[in-house]
C-alpha cells in the first residue's frame, strides 16, 4: 500500500496546472477573485482527490470495489467542493 514519490510528483504538478485555470481567468476578468485561502482549499481538495484516488487504483484489487469506491470519492469531492461553493447544506463553513 503505497505510492511513488514520482506519483506524488505528477499529482502536485497536476494540481498546479488546474490551479492555473482560474489564476489567469483572473487576469482577464472581474467574474474570478480567488483570495489565497481559495487557492489554498482548492489545492488541498484536488490534491487530495487526485491521491485518494490513485491510492484506491493501485491498491484495490476487486474491480468492482475499487470503481464502487472510486465513485464514493468523487462523490465526496462534488459535494464538498459545492458546499464550499455555495453552501449547499447551510454548514458553518458555506460559501457565499
Amino acid at each position: 500500500m503505497s505510492i511513488s514519490l514520482k506519483n506524488i510528483g505528477f499529482i502536485a504538478l497536476g494540481t498546479a496546472l488546474v490551479l492555473c485555470i482560474p489564476l489567469l481567468a483572473m487576469q482577464f476578468t472581474q467574474e474570478v477573485r480567488w483570495s489565497t485561502s481559495d487557492f489554498v482549499v482548492a489545492g488541498i481538495l484536488l490534491f487530495g482527490l487526485a491521491f485518494l484516488c490513485d491510492l484506491t487504483w493501485r491498491n484495490i484489487g476487486n474491480r468492482t470495489f475499487r470503481t464502487l469506491l472510486l465513485i464514493g470519492i468523487i462523490l465526496l469531492f462534488f459535494l464538498t467542493w459545492a458546499e464550499l461553493a455555495v453552501g449547499v447544506f447551510g454548514t458553518p463553513f458555506a460559501g457565499s
